[in-house]
């Protein structure tokens, strides 16, 4: 019976070493997309970028691994709920020659093999300090998960602003050729006037110095786009050798209908930032909590099974290899550490972990002010810009005609090249202040969503983007 009552004492303790599973391990075989075949096939839009960062950017890449680290780390600490089971021999196997001399005694010698292996189980049952770091270990996972995801937008929201970019880029060398063809044309006027008498080489020297500019200017619009075409693959992960096809027209990417209020309360709300202070927070309370906890006593159970076994004599006057034995122990019992003093160590350790909380809470709400702050200034400047495009859609159609009608009085002779000149200079200019008031449109509205976690509508609501200063609205553009 008290054999049949040991073997079940070392039955029970072996299921219990076997742990649930923890934690699911981050699902990495998930369907990617194909960005070789993305990117020779078609046309990149906005709406591709995200599944092209999500599988090749090699900062995501890297931070996906540490998210996998840190559950890792988890299902480590998680264990400490079950027990532990150790294996320990003395000797595999362990050889005994020796031979004592007596002059009282006969002679003994002693030629054995032995083995001696031990199996020790251990189960902390109560431990005051490991329920709050397995809590810590979890927080430590969601914040590896949030700055995975605050990289990823933050990526999408750069790589978007540097695809803005390259369009504008676009647009900018396009008005810098037609600053060239207008220059042109006031150039061959100049020249035509000379020739027959009726103009001034100043004019010709004027009009051959503003084509000069403005070739100049296009160069230089033409680098700015190569130098933009390379920071958008950079960011891509792909060659600089490769083609890249993106949608070369800009436009509006969509239109802004949510109010202010909405939006600051989306982004305090939804913020992976302040998640993240959130848990830290907790991390520095429950670490405190452990000091506090690491006065209290831990109770486990341990279970030790030994045996020993030999084969050859010991201690006798004649070696007999054939001679045999074995023996064995276990031994189960509860038991108890208390460090119930240690000189009021674990007394500070927890004040200062309480002042690191206090300190994290500090932190939130700093930067709470500062995501209103950013949010606030993105949706004026979407007011801005938007009221922007509309004024140098105007202004882009009145320089037009005022070039017109000064190209005609030049050429009757009631007004000067200059006056085209200048005329030239103000259409370039409005064409300019067009496109970068589109760029600064769109790239507020990508930094809203970013903010905000909230979408932009395709669609637009004139009652919402009409300008109330004048009868035109942002969705006639």
């Amino acid at each position: 019976m008290f054999r049949n009552l040991i073997n079940f004492c070392l039955i029970i303790p072996v299921f219990l070493i076997i742990p649930t599973r923890g934690v699911a391990q981050v699902e990495r075989n998930t369907e990617e997309t194909s960005v070789k075949k993305l990117l020779k096939q078609r046309l990149i839009r906005l709406e591709d970028i995200p599944d092209i960062l999500s599988s090749s950017n090699l900062e995501l890449k890297s931070l996906k691994k540490l998210e996998q680290a840190s559950s890792f780390n988890l299902s480590s600490k998680l264990s400490q709920r079950y027990p532990k089971l150790n294996l320990s021999a003395n000797g595999l196997p362990e050889y005994l020659y020796s031979e004592s001399f007596n002059n009282n005694t006969n002679d003994t010698k002693t030629s054995q093999f032995k083995i001696n292996p031990s199996l020790n189980l251990r189960w902390d049952i109560i431990d005051p300090t490991r329920g709050l770091e397995i809590l810590s270990f979890k927080n430590r996972y969601e914040i590896a998960r949030n700055n995975y995801e605050i990289k990823k937008k933050d990526l999408i929201q750069e790589a978007k602003a540097r695809y803005h970019k390259y369009q504008k880029s676009i647009e900018d060398e396009k008005n810098a050729q037609i600053a060239v063809e207008l220059s042109k044309t006031s150039l061959k006027d100049a020249k035509a006037k000379l020739e027959v008498g009726i103009g001034t080489k100043f004019e010709f020297l004027e009009a051959s110095s503003q084509l000069e500019k403005d070739k100049q200017l296009l160069k230089e619009k033409n680098i700015a786009k190569e130098v933009n075409l390379i920071s958008l693959k950079q960011i891509f992960n792909v060659n600089f050798e490769e083609d890249l096809s993106i949608e070369k027209k800009q436009k509006l990417i969509g239109f802004w209908t949510h109010p202010l209020e909405k939006i600051l309360k989306s982004g305090l709300n939804n913020s992976y930032s302040l998640k993240n202070l959130s848990l830290q927070d907790s991390i520095k309370r429950n670490q405190a909590k452990n000091f506090k906890n690491a006065n209290l006593p831990i109770i486990y159970i341990s279970n030790s099974l030994s045996s020993s076994f030999s084969k050859g004599s010991a201690l006798t006057q004649q070696i007999d290899p054939d001679i045999s034995s074995s023996t064995y122990s276990n031994k189960i019992s509860l038991n108890l550490t208390w460090n119930f003093f240690n000189a009021g160590q674990n007394n500070n350790s927890f004040k200062a972990k309480q002042a690191e909380a206090e300190a994290e809470k500090l932190k939130y709400l700093n930067l709470q002010n500062i995501i209103k702050t950013n949010i606030s200034e993105a949706y004026l400047n979407l007011l801005k810009n938007k009221d922007k495009i509309i004024s140098t859609k105007r202004d882009i159609i009145a320089s037009k005609e005022a070039l017109r009608l000064a190209r005609l009085r030049y050429e009757i002779g009631i007004s000067t090249l200059k006056d085209v000149l200048i005329r030239q200079k103000e259409l370039t200019l409005s064409q300019s202040k067009n496109i970068d008031a589109i760029y600064n449109y769109n790239i507020n509205i990508d930094k809203l969503e970013r903010l905000t976690f909230l979408k932009r509508n395709k669609k637009c609501n004139n009652d919402i983007n009409t300008n109330k200063n004048y009868k035109d609205s942002i969705c006639d553009y």
